[in-house]
């Protein structure tokens, strides 16, 4: 792997790249080209080669890819061919929504625990996990290694959520809370805006509907 810093576009085309080889697996096919991802993602052949060199050489010349060794290697770079246990604080509709889509996830990244301050959703199940009290939270990350956090609580809460994470040891935060959060430096956060996504589609109504491009700078 190249010492030189990958940028976040990179780093988010690598699961468009998996989830593709993985449908390629599942038809059985042994190679693609980078021509063939390109056709198929709508991304450019020579930025996917570019992308996936930084972290080695895994073409070859006249062939293309090997389908399941490149899904080796992309799982191994996103740290997937480990477990990654995921924790969800807010058993919302939104929060019910992403526990039950767990079971379609495979195991080596699961939601493991759910929280909740709600005294009447405090014992309930969702896809047969139950929803803890989140004075619980501390003690069940530590316990089951949990490495990431997911928050669907309201905007007003979603801070205290998000300091509790920290200090339990959470890594890396997926935040649903319409707001920015504060981490300390070492802790990585992306944010999953609805509203601000689909307001901003707004604009696009009288202004061209083309739909949205590939990021394809690196």
């Amino acid at each position: 792997m190249k010492s030189e810093k990958i940028s976040d576009a990179v780093v988010r085309r690598l699961p468009v790249y998996l989830r593709f080889l993985n449908e390629l697996s599942r038809r059985e096919v042994p190679t693609v080209s980078s021509q063939e991802l390109g056709q198929k993602l709508d991304l450019n052949p020579a930025q996917i080669r570019k992308d996936l060199a930084y972290f080695g050489d895994f073409g070859r010349k006249g062939i293309g890819y090997d389908v399941a060794y490149l899904i080796e290697k992309i799982q191994q770079i996103l740290n997937l061919d480990q477990q990654i246990n995921v924790a969800l604080v807010g058993a919302g509709n939104l929060g019910h929504a992403l526990s039950n889509y767990n079971a379609y996830l495979k195991d080596n990244m699961k939601i493991v625990a759910v929280f909740d301050a709600s005294p009447a959703k405090i014992g309930t199940q969702i896809n047969n996990i139950t929803i803890q009290p989140i004075e619980e939270l501390t003690e069940t990350v530590r316990e089951k290694n949990v490495r990431i956090g997911i928050i669907t609580v309201p905007d007003f809460e979603a801070q205290r959520v998000a300091d509790q994470l920290v200090a339990a040891g959470i890594g890396a935060i997926l935040n649903f809370a319409p707001t920015i959060l504060k981490v300390p430096p070492e802790v990585r956060i992306h944010a999953a805006d609805f509203t601000t996504d689909l307001l901003s589609l707004a604009y696009y109504l009288d202004n061209g509907n083309g739909k949205e491009q590939p990021v394809h700078e690196s």
